[in-house]
């Protein structure tokens, strides 16, 4: 049975963030002003429906979507592309291919303890984020 990933996360880390922004080509005032940003997970999750909101001061994203099943994502709240995405579950590990120009794009998702996992990819560069349940 995959992980509950329920609940508000507080981000307490984030290694290699500017890194990865620069390998999605987001230019540089963005990238400086994402780099200061601590953004949350609200995350709401019901079977194999799952809602990730990550909100910030200067931006928010959502996903809804269905474990499983591929959709179109419109990324234009982080690089402005559009990726044709599908998530499953990986053991207790929510995983993201993100099919399009960025080679080797995704994220995987875990809990652990009172912490929510998250590692971001794209063309060979990873970046680790943890966040701290509220």
């Amino acid at each position: 049975m995959p992980v509950d990933l329920n609940g508000y996360w507080k981000m307490i880390s984030n290694d290699n963030f500017e890194e990865y922004l620069k390998a999605l080509d987001v230019n540089i005032a963005i990238r400086k002003i994402a780099t200061l940003l601590k953004p949350d997970k609200d995350i709401s999750h019901d079977g194999d429906h799952i809602i990730i909101k990550t909100l910030s001061t200067f931006k928010n994203y959502n996903m809804d979507f269905y474990v499983g099943k591929e959709f179109e994502e419109d990324l234009s709240g982080v690089d402005d592309r559009k990726c044709m995405t599908t998530i499953t579950w990986e053991g207790d590990k929510l995983l993201c291919v993100q099919k399009g120009e960025i080679e080797g794009r995704g994220w995987t998702h875990w809990v652990e303890g009172d912490e929510l996992h998250l590692e971001l990819r794209a063309a060979g560069v990873v970046c680790k984020q943890v966040f701290k349940k509220t």
